[in-house]
């Protein structure tokens, strides 16, 4: 297995390179990358105008860019550990261009499927691999000091670049015409650079000596703690189906009930909900799990609370006060949920029960908001995003009474058994 550099070794990339440096230009690439992959939100109003489909269409092409980052997740997030992060990273900011591409240059409905489903493939393979990369950069620039830094500019460039592609794509289309070309070509240029400044960065993972055979990621449940790990996993669920909410059905809601089709809005509407997530998790990062996860709770179900009151009761105050309290909620519970999975799992199969999180964290991405979709051919929305909603608070204090009730179970000793859910 390939080995990350010690913090004092020279970095293994170009002549010159410097891990200080590094760490922000790979921040940078991982921010504008990641944000590209939520460029479409604000623009799906547009899509359906033009082609006249309904939100269920919007769901599906939603789901199946969760579809796409949960597959390669599996089966390339992992390979840089042999392959180098650089060279990752380039291969998905290249992949993520070219559904960039596709949007422009095939925006039918089956371009659309497509392109998502490739911008998910570039988004598996770069999330684990820019935060490996940010925490080795950060330990050859800084030796001796903690992760802090690292795990703050991973979250900001995560879940602040999921906030950032729909501002400034809602900005674009709002006010820079050619409301479905011009946000693409902007951030297609601004991934080419990306690519550029990638190979000025050093590398920090020595290729191994005896190549091992490729598998997919392996995914484990804790056996010991079965209970915890799967209340962690429906609680990241939970938090991602708020994500998926706002990235997907949101706009249509502000143009169809709300009656402004301000693309900038929808854009600022979708930046307020992962921007508060982002916050949130930085400012609950000294307070203890116990607590962090109690108020990412309460706040998430206080948020859906406001979300479905301003849908039966349209007001857009109400909406972007609950997608700022809910975003808040979610980000501390997916902050909450990581530890809590980090502290039940033994040491030698952290990456493998961290890998069942993020399966759960992406079927809540994209199975509630598709059910919601098909419901709303059928029921209003009103009545659909009540019943989303009830069903949501009933996994919330089923999740809180496991989590809250007192400590986490034990990290079990190395070698113990534990459920493989895939093989070798």
């Amino acid at each position: 297995m390939a080995t990350a550099l010690k913090p004092d070794a020279p970095p293994a990339g170009r002549a010159g390179g410097r891990p200080g440096v590094g760490f922000w230009l790979a921040s940078y690439v991982f921010a504008i990358t990641i944000a590209f992959s939520a460029v479409p939100a604000p623009l799906y109003v547009l899509y359906q105008a033009r082609d006249h489909f309904g939100p269920l269409l919007v769901t599906v092409i939603f789901a199946v860019y969760a579809l796409g980052v949960a597959a390669s997740l599996f089966l390339v997030g992992h390979v840089s550990d042999w392959l180098g992060r650089r060279r990752i990273l380039l291969i998905a900011v290249a992949v993520n261009m070219a559904s960039g591409l596709l949007f422009l240059l095939w925006p039918a409905v089956p371009g659309l499927i497509i392109g998502r489903i490739i911008s998910g493939v570039s988004i598996g393979m770069l999330t684990a691999t820019a935060t490996a990369y940010l925490s080795e950069l950060h330990a050859a620039a800084r030796p001796g000091t903690p992760r802090t830094r690292a795990e703050i500019m991973a979250t900001a460039a995560s879940l602040g670049g999921l906030g950032l592609g729909p501002l400034i794509a809602g900005f674009l289309a709002q006010y820079a015409g050619a409301p479905l070309v011009v946000p693409y070509l902007v951030f297609e240029a601004l991934m080419l650079a990306g690519c550029g400044v990638l190979l000025v960065t050093p590398e920090t993972v020595r290729p191994p000596e005896q190549r091992h055979p490729y598998r997919p990621q392996r995914v484990m449940v804790p056996a010991a703690s079965r209970g915890t790990f799967f209340a962690a996993g429906a609680a990241a669920a939970v938090a991602f189906s708020l994500f998926g909410l706002f990235t997907s059905l949101a706009p249509g809601f502000l143009a169809g009930t709300l009656h402004d089709r301000s693309h900038a809005l929808a854009g600022l509407a979708t930046f307020i909900v992962f921007g508060a997530a982002a916050l949130a998790q930085i400012g609950t990062s000294r307070i203890s799990l116990r607590r962090q996860l109690g108020l990412g709770l309460g706040l998430l179900a206080a948020g859906l609370i406001l979300v479905t009151v301003a849908v039966w009761n349209p007001s857009l105050p109400l909406l972007l006060a609950g997608g700022a309290l809910g975003g808040a909620g979610a980000g501390a519970v997916f902050k909450g949920a990581i530890s809590t999975v980090m502290d039940i799992a033994p040491e030698q199969a952290r990456g493998e029960a961290l890998a069942g999180l993020f399966l759960a964290a992406y079927l809540g991405l994209a199975v509630p908001v598709v059910a919601l979709g098909f419901a709303t051919q059928a029921l209003s929305v009103r009545t659909a995003l009540l019943g989303f909603s009830v069903l949501l608070a009933v996994v919330i204090v089923v999740v809180a009474r496991q989590l809250l009730r007192g400590r986490p179970a034990p990290r079990k000793r190395q070698g113990a058994p534990a459920d493989q859910l895939a093989g070798d």
